[in-house]
């Protein structure tokens, strides 16, 4: 009998592999939380999956050489900066996301943290709640300028929901010369003119502490920075520091370079931090689930497994 190994921290949609139950053993993850490389590494050492549903734990090339009938990876999500993928390739293991997902869940979570930010609503609920009564002026969204740094599907439709504000829109990514909503810029243009700054790109070697101190520099004092795509993407000790002396005006941050994160943003009421929930909405974290099985059940096919 051949395991499917699901190390997510959640999988709702075991059914997807009902019809091979004479094939197919599903193992979950049994500390229903993010595991550890050392964790992963014993898991697959213990059961030797053909098929492994992925989150974010570290798959790496320690782990994957103990990996010895490892056929497939399905990523349920998008980004793929925890899989190795060279040593993935190396073995002739098949790795795969599902990249439609998550695009709406995202995008609403990043306009959310954008009003957020603007209006003061997680510094004026926190001040309720201690006997306070502050009420923060903030700004509006409508007639601001946008820059979304990534214009694939989750910039995208972060544009679309953005020009329902009346918002201008700036464009930055290497790969688009053109796009339906945004004006495509240089990176500097866009750093320089906007009111307020997303990311959405992947996190890789290139796009490492894209947002540093150089880039913070470049910002209006007024401007608010999101980042709901991946830790790492911006320095945050350098962020710190420009939001506790007033180089910008706000942030939000989904995602961090370490998790849970511990660090200094906690201190800072001009900062909103949310626990890595971009795609954790129920109907879409269903179908990520079940799209990731439906790309493990087409792969091992395609390898003579099933």
């Amino acid at each position: 009998m051949n395991t499917i190994l699901c190390t997510t921290s959640t999988f709702n949609a075991l059914d997807a592999f009902d019809a091979y139950k004479d094939k197919l053993t599903v193992l979950i993850n049994p500390y229903k939380r993010k595991l550890t490389e050392e964790e992963l590494y014993n898991l697959i050492l213990e059961h030797q999956p053909v098929g492994i549903i992925a989150g974010v734990e570290p798959i790496t090339k320690a782990v994957l050489s103990k990996a010895k009938n490892l056929k497939v990876i399905s990523r349920a999500g998008v980004g793929m900066d925890s899989v190795d993928l060279e040593a993935a390739s190396s073995k002739g293991i098949i790795v795969t996301n599902t990249p439609n997902a998550p695009t709406v869940p995202v995008a609403e979570l990043t306009l959310g943290l954008i009003l957020s930010v603007l209006r003061g609503i997680t510094y004026s609920d926190s001040s309720i709640r201690k006997q306070e009564w502050n009420r923060p002026m903030g700004w509006m969204l409508s007639g601001k300028t946008v820059g979304i740094i990534g214009c694939g599907r989750i910039g995208t439709y972060v544009a679309r929901l953005c020009s329902a504000f009346n918002c201008k829109l700036l464009g930055f990514d290497k790969y688009v010369k053109s796009h339906e909503y945004c004006k495509m810029v240089p990176l500097d243009r866009l750093l320089v003119e906007s009111d307020i700054i997303t990311l959405h790109v992947p996190y890789d070697a290139e796009t490492h502490k894209l947002i540093g101190k150089e880039a913070l520099a470049l910002l209006k004092p007024t401007a608010v920075l999101i980042n709901t795509s991946r830790g790492g993407l911006i320095d945050e000790n350098a962020l710190y520091f420009a939001l506790k002396e007033g180089k910008i005006a706000g942030a939000a941050l989904d995602c961090f370079e370490e998790e849970p994160y511990k660090g200094p943003l906690n201190h800072l009421n001009n900062v909103v931090l949310t626990a890595h929930i971009g795609s954790y909405a129920r109907e879409a974290r269903l179908l990520q689930e079940r799209q990731a099985a439906e790309n493990m059940i087409e792969y091992l096919k395609k390898q003579g497994v099933l």
